[in-house]
C-alpha cells in the first residue's frame, strides 16, 4: 500500500495542486485514463468545500489530503478542521453552517461528487468532517 498526504493553508489557489496531485497519484495508482477527469473534479470539489469551510469559520489549520493506493482500490480523503457542532445545518447536512441556505454552495459541490464518485463517504465529527471517495484501480507493472 503505498501513501501520499498533503496539507495545505486554506487558500483556493491550492486547490489546483491538489487536483494535479491526485490526478499524478491516480495515473501512477492504475486507475483508467477515462476516469482521471472525474478524480480531478472530484478531487477539486472536495478541496473547495474544505477551503470554504476553513474560510467561513476563520480556522487556520491546513485542509489535509491522503491519497492511498491499495489492493485494486484507490482512495482519495479530504479532511477539514470544522467540528460538526458548527457546521451541522437546519436540514442536518454535515458541513452546512445554520446559517447558510441548504441548496447553496456547499450542497451543489456534494451533489457534484456524488455524481462523480460511486464510493463516497461523507462524515463529520467533532475533529471536522472528511469526504472519502475511491475507484477501481488496476496495478501498473513496471518493466525493467
Amino acid at each position: 500500500m503505498a501513501t501520499v498526504e498533503l496539507r495545505f493553508s486554506a487558500q483556493p489557489e491550492h486547490v489546483r495542486t491538489a487536483r494535479l496531485v491526485a490526478a499524478a497519484v491516480a495515473r501512477r495508482a492504475g486507475v483508467d485514463e477515462a476516469v482521471l477527469d472525474e478524480v480531478r473534479l472530484a478531487v477539486g470539489e472536495a478541496c473547495s468545500r474544505a477551503v470554504g469551510l476553513h474560510r467561513s469559520q476563520g480556522i487556520t489549520a491546513p485542509v489535509h489530503v491522503v491519497l492511498t493506493d491499495e489492493d485494486k482500490i484507490f482512495s482519495i480523503e479530504v479532511g477539514d478542521e470544522v467540528p460538526a457542532l458548527s457546521t451541522e445545518g437546519a436540514e442536518g447536512v454535515p458541513g452546512a453552517a445554520a446559517d447558510e441556505d441548504p441548496e447553496g454552495e456547499d450542497e451543489m459541490g456534494l451533489a457534484v461528487i456524488r455524481g462523480l464518485v460511486d464510493d463516497l463517504e461523507v462524515a463529520a465529527g467533532e475533529r471536522g468532517g472528511v469526504i472519502r471517495m475511491s475507484w477501481p484501480a488496476s496495478p501498473v507493472t513496471v518493466l525493467p
